[in-house]
């Protein structure tokens, strides 16, 4: 594998569309979580994961997302995201995310602090999510549920402050 992504996106290549798939894991729900990302620009593959002590699968699954995008160096691009996550590409693709913003998540929508994360993010890029079929036979979801699934089975967990601080 090629290392990182950060110089072909430094440059003003345009003849690869970046494309992003991410999971999310939970072992229990909530439980010990993870998440991967592989992020792909031509022939160049980029792989992100982490482990925490106590979230949700919905919070791995978004989580994803923003640390795919938080490692991109150039802004203004367009970007594929593949997920097989309903939960987020239809919060995003049916305008559900604009409504809860709207409202301040009122109704006891969940994962406020990740989604006003991910709406900032948003901003920065040309964003279009595509629901992927889980544990199926697509490679880059297959390849992001065993990064997510190994990051929340590791030792070296991290704290998802914004679960643990609203339920604890």
């Amino acid at each position: 594998m090629k290392e990182g992504l950060t110089p072909i996106l430094e440059t003003k290549s345009v003849g690869h569309p970046l494309k992003i798939y991410t999971d999310g894991s939970s072992r229990g729900n909530p439980g010990p979580g993870g998440f991967g990302a592989v992020l792909l620009w031509g022939e160049v593959q980029k792989e992100l994961s982490a482990g925490y002590r106590l979230t949700t699968n919905n919070r791995m699954e978004l989580l994803a997302v923003i640390k795919a995008l938080e490692s991109l160096k150039k802004k203004n691009i367009s970007v594929t995201i593949y997920t097989d996550s309903q939960y987020v590409v239809n919060s995003v693709e049916k305008k559900w995310l604009d409504n809860w913003i709207k409202t301040d998540f009122k109704g006891g929508k969940k994962n406020k602090d990740l989604w006003l994360q991910f709406h900032a993010l948003s901003k920065h890029f040309k964003l279009r999510f595509i629901w992927v079929k889980g544990h199926a036979d697509n490679k880059w979801n297959n390849r992001c549920d065993t990064l997510a699934t190994a990051a929340a089975d590791g030792k070296h967990m991290l704290v998802d402050v914004g679960y643990e601080s609203e339920n604890s």
